[in-house]
């Protein structure tokens, strides 16, 4: 192994390399806080804001990350890009995830997730001034977005949809009658890791490098999913697959072709489905997953880019 290889397989500070927090922002220009915040339930949340720092902002974007990820790793390069574009971004780590309390990756019901965000994104609105403001989910988070918007329809102005977990993948989705076993032995034993799948990093991310740096992440949550999650996850896509007539805000969905994890057949039909009257769809041809971080930086500027341009003509 040359002395590059063994150099980019060294843990990283942060998943852009070694360069501390503060001094990255600095550089990008951008300025950033994190902290809890204590949901309704008495649950502590972890939160992060990235802001522009020489202009007031153009808009508001509420994100939402997805299953099995926080908001500290690679998650950030895009609040930062769009910060660096004028817009105030705010996240929490959900239940379970990251920093915020709870159980490892254990989502025991969706509906809270979507309570703690609606109450959280509500409290970052009222400070802030009359300008437009989206909600940005990308997989789960995708899914807890269109949840928010049946939940509180006139809080945002649009939402960007990345890759939406609106219905599992077949192909990561476990077989019958497994599904059904795993109903019933969730009532029991609700936590244990122990459902069978592919590894998501491997199905999500297409460049090898880019796959080591997710590994690195220390808050990522790495074991098989649990029981009670994979239970809830499909109940709350049936669910949300059985609603897409219903979704009326402006949105642009954005999905690989290839994307093996959720199913870009079902960000088609969201698209034909919906009754928004301000829709748009972005399908690209061989991309995986992990499309803001996990593809090639030439394709990730691209999806970027498209999410900047829809925003530009929004505001």
């Amino acid at each position: 192994m040359g002395e590059e290889q063994k150099e980019a397989l060294k843990p990283h500070l942060n998943y852009w390399g070694d360069t501390p927090e503060e001094d990255y922002y600095k550089l990008k220009n951008i300025k950033s806080t994190k902290s809890f915040y204590t949901s309704p339930r008495g649950l502590s949340l972890f939160t992060r804001s990235w802001t522009p720092i020489t202009t007031p902002p153009r808009g508001i974007i509420c994100m939402v990350h997805g299953y099995g990820n926080d908001i500290s790793w690679s998650f950030q390069g895009t609040p930062i890009f769009l910060a660096q574009q004028g817009f105030s971004c705010f996240a929490l780590d959900l239940q379970g995830h990251g920093q915020s309390q709870g159980l490892k990756a254990f989502v025991p019901n969706v509906d809270f997730l979507v309570n703690d965000c609606v109450s959280y994104f509500s409290s970052v609105i009222t400070q802030t001034q009359h300008i437009p403001k989206f909600l940005f989910g990308e997989s789960m988070g995708g899914a807890i977005c269109l949840l928010i918007h049946f939940k509180a329809l006139e809080l945002f102005d649009g939402a960007i949809l990345v890759a939406p977990m609106c219905k599992i993948s077949e192909i990561v989705k476990p077989k019958w009658p497994i599904p059904e076993i795993l109903t019933f032995v969730s009532r029991f034993a609700p936590t244990l890791p122990i459902v069978p799948t592919a590894d998501l990093v491997e199905k999500s991310v297409k460049v090898p490098e880019k796959r080591v740096i997710s590994g690195m992440n220390p808050m990522r949550y790495n074991g098989k999913p649990r029981l009670g999650t994979v239970v809830e996850l499909l109940r709350v896509t049936d669910y949300v697959s059985s609603r897409l007539s219903d979704v009326d805000i402006a949105f642009i969905v954005l999905h690989g072709s290839a994307d093996v994890v959720t199913d870009p057949e079902v960000s088609r039909e969201l698209y034909e489905k919906a009754k928004s009257k301000d829709k748009s769809i972005k399908i690209y041809e061989g991309m995986l997953h992990s499309l803001l971080f996990g593809e090639i930086d030439e394709n990730v500027e691209i999806v970027r880019n498209d999410i900047l341009t829809w925003l530009n003509d929004r505001c």
